[in-house]
């Protein structure tokens, strides 16, 4: 005979998980309202490191990375320093071809001239906080290409990733942007590995999740609507737009860290937008908060 305490805690643990649903079904709910009246493709993926939860909202298509797919090659890279194929403060010469114009490059424009000696920790700071595309391609051709990068996070088990281009062969053609692509959810996948420490070492992880906390791309987007000093680990992509004005990527992934200490992973990717930048990144700041609210409700 099974005793009645067990049934009653097998009851109340129904009941807690029911409810759970029941409240995570009212964010999709809510978060598709939000999204309904959008000109834009928006996919998001949000996932709760504490209990698991997961939440996908048009989050089945591929949706262009532009400068998220940073973060991937940050961890590639650091993964070959974990295995004593490079290290952080081997310098790295970067000649003035290195430095393409007509690119974003906060790194060209401090050394417009290159010729210069920069630890690879330097590198990686650039290109993840500010997403310095020179950097970005600097990093690729340490990493041995885009073909190896991609290889590393398909190992992880992230497999709905394509990483195929440059920043500079995106730069080249409107179309070659679409050939570095996620799924939300595969982005939220790669976060929860990052966040538990599955991927790198302490002092590798220690590094990345600081510059990424340090990102000062697009403040307007996950941190836009959130409370005045609220920690986030995060990785920005943006796109031009084309010549009927539609932009095709405004972009923003990150780890979210809520007042009690927990955290949560939020993907969210606006592609194929006819709305103005203020609204784009606006639907990202919108569904960052509606996550919070959801979340530190919870918690109570």
């Amino acid at each position: 005979m099974i005793p009645l305490k067990s049934v009653a805690a097998g009851f109340l643990t129904l009941l807690f998980l029911q409810s759970a649903i029941a409240q995570f079904d009212h964010l999709k709910a809510d978060l598709e309202e939000f999204l309904k009246t959008k000109r834009a493709d928006v996919g998001v993926a949000i996932i709760n490191f504490d209990n698991g939860e997961l939440l996908i909202v048009g989050g089945d298509k591929h949706y262009p990375m532009q400068s998220v797919y940073q973060f991937h090659l940050a961890l590639a890279v650091l993964h070959k320093v974990d295995e004593g194929g490079f290290s952080l403060d081997q310098k790295i010469r970067i000649a003035k071809q290195d430095l393409l114009p007509d690119t974003w490059s906060p790194l060209r424009e401090k050394y417009p001239d290159g010729n210069v000696e920069l630890p690879l920790s330097d590198i990686l700071a650039y290109t993840v906080s500010q997403s310095d595309n020179n950097g970005c391609d600097i990093l690729f051709t340490l990493a041995g290409g885009t073909e190896k990068v991609e290889e590393f996070i398909h190992g992880l088990g992230v497999h709905d990733v394509s990483i195929k281009t440059t920043e500079e062969e995106m730069h080249k053609a409107w179309e070659v942007q679409f050939t570095n692509w996620t799924t939300p959810g595969a982005a939220v996948q790669l976060l929860e590995l990052f966040y538990r420490r599955e991927l790198l070492s302490s002092s590798s992880f220690e590094l990345l999740w600081k510059i990424m906390v340090e990102t000062s791309t697009g403040p307007k987007r996950i941190k836009g609507n959130l409370p005045a000093g609220t920690i986030v680990a995060r990785k920005t992509g943006t796109s031009g737009r084309d010549e009927s004005g539609v932009a095709a990527a405004v972009n923003d992934i990150g780890i979210v860290t809520l007042p009690d200490g927990r955290h949560f992973a939020l993907a969210v990717f606006v592609s194929n937008s006819k709305e103005n930048n203020e609204t784009n990144e606006g639907i990202i700041a919108g569904i960052a908060k509606m996550s919070w609210d959801y979340l530190v409700a919870r918690s109570h």
